[in-house]
Parts: C-alpha cells; sequence; structure tokens
C-alpha cells in the first residue's frame, strides 16, 4: 500500500476516533458533574462536619459506587459502598490486631477475598472490599485513629446511594430508547425477509436470520437494564409516579423478545421454502407484500412507544398490525403446499407477539387470526 495512502488512512482513523471521543465526552456531562459533585461533598462532609483529617476514602468510594454507567442501579451502588465499607472495616481491624507489614497485607486480602465471596458472589463487591482493605494496610494511619476510614467510607456510600435516589435520570427515556432501536432493528429483519421473497434469494433470509440472532445480546442487555429503572421508578421520590410506564415497558421489552426469537424462525423456514421453490409466484407475492406491511408497521409502532413521532399513536400502529393479522390464512394468501402453510402459521405466532408488544391482549390478538 502506497505511504500517502496509509496516511489518508490514519488521518481518517483519528478523525473517526476524534468524533467517538467528543460524542462520549458530551454524553458524559451530567455522569462527570454528578460524581464530582458526589466524591467532593462526601470529602468535605467528612472533613468539615466530622472533623477527619483527609478523608480520602470518602471521596474514593463515592466515585467507585456510583462508577460510570448509563444508569447507576441499586444493588451495584450498594455492592460497591458495602463492599469498600466492608473491606476498610477488615483491614482497619487487622490493622489494629496485627500491625502493619507485607504479611499482614497478604493475609488482609486473602481473608478479604474469602469473606467477600461468602457474603455475596458478585465479583465488583469482591474487588472492592479486597482492594479497599489493601489500602487500609498499605496507607498511614490517619491523625483520628484506624476506624476514622470506614467511618468515611459509610458517608461516601451514603452520598452516591443520595444521588442514585435523588437524582436519578428519566428511568422511562433509556427503555423507550432500546424499544425503538430494537423494533427498528426487527423491521429491518422483516424487510429482508420480504426482500427475500420478492427476489427468489435464499441468501437474503439468511442474512436476516443473522441479523435477528445477533440481536439476542443487546436484548438482554436491554432487559437488565430495565431493571435498573425499574428500581428508580419504585425508590426515587422524583420518579414513583412513573412506576406503572415502566413496569409497562418492561413488559412490552419481554413480547418484544419473543417476537425477535419469532422473526428467527421465520427467517430460517424462510431460507428452506426458497430453496425447495415451496411457494406459488402469486402467493410468493402476496406473502412479501404481507410481511413488508408488517415491518413499516413496527416502524410505526417503534415511534409510538418512544413518542418521537405525535402523528403515529400506538393505536394507529396497532390498528395496522391488525389489517395484516385478519389476512394470513393460507388460501387468502394464495398458498396451497405444506411447506408455504407452516411458513404462515410461523408469521401467525409473530404477529400476536408483535400485537402484545403494542399492548393488545394475548387472546384478543390469537382472535384477531383467520381459523385454519
Amino acid at each position: 500500500m502506497p505511504e500517502s495512502v496509509r496516511d489518508v488512512a490514519s488521518v481518517r482513523f483519528l478523525k473517526r476516533r476524534a468524533r467517538l471521543g467528543l460524542r462520549r465526552s458530551y454524553n458524559s456531562l451530567v455522569p462527570a458533574l454528578l460524581i464530582t459533585l458526589c466524591s467532593v461533598g462526601a470529602y468535605y462532609f467528612s472533613m468539615l462536619v466530622l472533623g477527619h483529617q483527609g478523608p480520602l476514602f470518602a471521596a474514593t468510594s463515592a466515585i467507585i459506587a456510583l462508577g460510570f454507567s448509563r444508569d447507576p442501579r441499586l444493588r451495584r451502588v450498594l455492592e460497591v459502598g458495602l463492599g469498600c465499607t466492608i473491606g476498610i472495616a477488615l483491614g482497619d481491624t487487622l490493622l489494629h490486631w496485627l500491625g502493619a507489614g507485607i504479611w499482614q497485607a497478604a493475609l488482609v486480602v486473602f481473608l478479604s477475598v474469602l469473606l467477600a465471596r461468602f457474603l455475596d458472589s458478585g465479583a465488583i463487591f469482591t474487588t472492592q472490599l479486597a482492594l479497599q482493605s489493601l489500602l487500609v494496610v498499605l496507607l498511614p494511619i490517619p491523625a483520628g485513629g484506624p476506624f476514622t476510614r470506614s467511618i468515611d467510607a459509610i458517608v461516601g456510600g451514603c452520598f452516591a446511594l443520595a444521588v442514585t435516589l435523588l437524582v436519578p435520570r428519566d428511568p422511562r427515556r433509556a427503555p423507550k430508547d432500546d424499544v425503538k432501536l430494537m423494533l427498528g432493528e426487527l423491521a429491518l429483519v422483516l424487510r429482508e425477509c420480504a426482500s427475500a421473497l420478492s427476489y427468489n434469494d435464499s441468501t437474503t433470509a439468511w442474512h436476516a436470520l443473522v441479523r435477528a440472532r445477533s440481536q439476542q445480546p443487546r436484548l438482554d442487555a436491554m432487559r437488565q437494564g430495565l431493571h435498573g429503572s425499574v428500581e428508580i421508578a419504585t425508590l426515587s421520590p422524583l420518579y414513583r409516579r412513573h412506576l406503572q410506564e415502566v413496569e409497562a415497558l418492561a413488559k412490552v421489552m419481554e413480547r418484544l423478545d419473543y417476537a425477535m426469537r419469532s422473526s428467527r424462525v421465520l427467517a430460517r423456514r424462510l431460507t428452506s421454502v426458497i430453496n425447495n421453490a415451496a411457494l406459488s409466484d402469486v402467493g410468493t407475492l402476496n406473502l412479501a407484500e404481507a410481511i413488508s406491511e408488517c415491518a413499516s408497521a413496527v416502524e410505526e409502532l417503534g415511534a409510538a412507544v418512544a413518542d418521537t413521532n405525535p402523528r403515529t399513536t400506538l393505536s394507529h400502529a396497532r390498528d395496522s398490525l391488525a389489517d395484516i393479522a385478519i389476512r394470513l390464512h393460507p388460501s387468502k394468501l394464495e398458498i396451497t403446499r405444506m411447506e408455504g402453510e407452516a411458513l404462515v402459521l410461523l408469521f401467525r405466532t409473530l404477529m400476536v407477539d408483535l400485537l402484545e408488544v403494542a399492548s393488545m391482549d394475548p387472546a384478543d390478538a390469537r382472535a384477531l387470526l383467520p381459523k385454519l
């Protein structure tokens, strides 16, 4: 490769990394401000109110407990806060009994890890407990006595907990963005399925299957993040009024998970149907049109759930899906062979999942489907 081409590629790479870095920094302004205020506030509270000299552990425990995740979950804050506090208390106790030294530090770390594994299975909890107890043994004893550091850790953890409960981000925002993003991916899967039928291309159907499979880790992470949103809505005085809405979003995400799994089954079967030429030209055209319309309805559903388009409402998206559901019978789609009929049955399952995502009762969703 010529040197000039390598230089151009390097410049593009650096520009791209710079843009991504600036975007991350911009999106992190509020969390950075909260971490700064929390750590400095804990430090000065221990110093000015409690009279501790250089309460470093108050600031560090607050920073570690808050972390830099998208939305710090209550369990995570408690794990880290308790890990810091217990680790410092254990280090102070062993330091008081055994004194300072290398073998004492090794013993402290060993016992801290065993104690952490006994108390909790979380990796973060174990790491923080061992780290804080080791620092206690290695650092000089403060003027107020060794156990002042334990009190400082409690102060830092309390500040982090207060920030988590009193100054959280809107617990509805991230789940709505996640649902919209995942519905957009599902719409792309359906469009690829429709394109595979229209062009009789099993490779495109396989690509749809690969796309649908690749979303499962992201779906699992989104559902995990929803637990944090439910915790915030349950415990935060500012957002407790939104608890029912957040719980409803959790149910939507669960049904969306089912819909994505159903789309994987549909795409996999579609590959076989195309390879075996199991559909007539008319049946192929009708089914491709129905799947394409479904993709458009899923996009409407994503906009409605996320409230990004005031002209698109949940009821409108639900009606669009219902109009498709009432046509899903092999004879109405002019599909006669067994493999094609099986494909329609799989599409019906996906449609029920999507109607439930659109807040329709499962019994009502199944009732829309034509009797077989």
